[in-house]
Formats: C-alpha cells, sequence, structure tokens
C-alpha cells in the first residue's frame, strides 16, 4: 500500500503549476488530487500525493517546497483512493491538535539567598 503526502498550500500559488510539475516529475494523473474551494478564491487549498517510497516523498516533497507550500503531512498505508478531502482534513486536524505547540520564552525566578556580605550600599 502505498502512502500519501499531504500539502496546505496559500491561495496565490498556481495549483496548475504544481500539477504540470508533479506529472513532469513522473507522478500520473491518478496519483494526485488536488482540493479546491470553489465557493471563495482567497482561500487556502490541499494537495495530495500518492508516493510509493521515501525517493517518490521526497521530490514530491521538493516540488511542494517550490511552491511554497505551508505544511506537509505523511500518511502511512493510505491509498490515493482512501484521500478525499475529509478524511485528510481529519486526519491533519487529529495531527494539529495533538502537536505541541512552542510556547514563548518563560523567564523562571527561582528563591534568592537574600542579601550577603558581597552587596556594599
Amino acid at each position: 500500500m502505498s502512502n500519501i503526502l499531504a500539502g496546505l498550500f496559500e491561495h496565490n500559488s498556481d495549483y496548475k503549476k504544481l500539477e504540470n510539475d508533479l506529472e513532469n516529475s513522473g507522478f500520473g494523473n491518478s496519483d494526485y488530487i488536488i482540493y479546491l474551494n470553489s465557493e471563495d478564491n482567497h482561500t487556502q487549498y490541499l494537495a495530495s500525493v500518492a508516493v510509493k517510497d521515501s525517493s517518490q516523498a521526497e521530490s514530491a516533497r521538493n516540488i511542494f517546497n517550490q511552491h511554497i507550500v505551508l505544511k506537509t503531512y505523511l500518511f502511512e498505508n493510505m491509498s490515493i483512493d482512501q484521500a478525499n478531502y475529509d478524511t485528510i482534513k481529519k486526519y491533519i486536524d487529529a495531527r494539529n491538535r495533538a502537536e505541541i505547540h512552542n510556547s514563548p520564552d518563560i523567564k523562571i525566578k527561582t528563591s534568592s539567598d537574600g542579601m550577603n556580605s558581597e552587596v556594599k550600599f
């Protein structure tokens, strides 16, 4: 069974060029899905590519990076037939909820020894 590499892209990224680049690098038309929101042209879009091994995953990831991907997700043991929008979105939402986000720098104040003989008045 193959794996799915999904990528989230900005609305201003050209999805037609992404399709061409995927096909020019050896992925067939049936190996990828581009999910577009037809209601609003100013939203992000999602793309999924079926990859069989790590070299194909790296090739797809490089193409995604050329198109300024915001974030990529690798779903193992999933075929392109299972990669419908609702399923992919559900898995992405679950991963994002489980991800530990960076917190701002926290300064921890420890107790002091008080004044000692080195303090000058």
